[in-house]
């Protein structure tokens, strides 16, 4: 919806408790959850706040790539903060990655849980012994080994929805998983894991304007 009024475009700091804010870029209200808030730094820069801690006021932003890009263009940031501010050259490329890397965080930390089977062999055990939510193939992962795979979880006592995830290479599976050449894997349910997919849904949204593995969910 659109804001009656300009002063919930800027919060107090990181203990307000709002539940929503305005997009400096569209100028809509929005959940918070569907926003990234921004914050200027010590050095008069912006910087993206993603965990919404840091000090200071900040000002928020859709949390796609088209708002935030439209805001850089339209100079919305530096009218949210009322000041001068500077606008790193890569603001929007910079905000992916450290989107990127609290998905990878998140998968590390459900990793360490116990929660992800990596190897062939074991995705394949796990969806049959396991309560496996989620598939990841590496982006270059063979046709055959996902066709097998798929066809491993179609064989699978219900256990509810998987969705699969391709968009991980497996350099970036092999760092967040801390072992090597990880090609396929099973995300099993638990807390880390519901982190993780938050955190995944949250860079898919950045990047597509939707949350694109919402709608990846394999009926059994």
């Amino acid at each position: 919806m659109i804001a009656p009024t300009r002063d919930i475009e800027l919060d107090t700091g990181p203990r307000a408790q709002e539940l929503e804010r305005m997009c400096v870029a569209t100028r809509t209200v929005r959940p918070i959850d569907d926003m990234i808030r921004f914050v200027v730094g010590p050095d008069g820069e912006a910087v993206p706040d993603l965990k919404r801690k840091l000090p200071g006021r900040g000002v928020w932003v859709t949390a796609t790539q088209d708002a935030l890009s439209d805001a850089v263009k339209r100079k919305a940031l530096a009218r949210g903060f009322k000041r001068e501010v500077r606008l790193p050259a890569d603001l929007v490329a910079r905000t992916e990655r450290l989107l990127e890397r609290a998905a990878l965080d998140a998968l590390a930390m459900a990793g360490k849980a116990g929660l992800v089977a990596t190897g062939f062999t074991r995705v394949e055990a796990a969806l049959v012994q396991e309560e496996v939510i989620a598939l990841f193939h590496a982006a270059e992962a063979a046709a055959d080994g996902v066709r097998k795979l798929d066809a491993a979880r179609r064989r699978r006592p219900e256990h509810g929805p998987i969705v699969t995830i391709g968009v991980l290479s497996s350099a970036q599976l092999d760092l967040a998983l801390g072992r090597p050449n990880v090609i396929h894997a099973a995300l099993l349910a638990g807390p880390p894991s519901d982190t993780f997919m938050a955190r995944l849904r949250r860079l898919e949204r950045f990047r597509t304007g939707e949350p694109a593995i919402a709608v990846a969910a394999l009926a059994n």
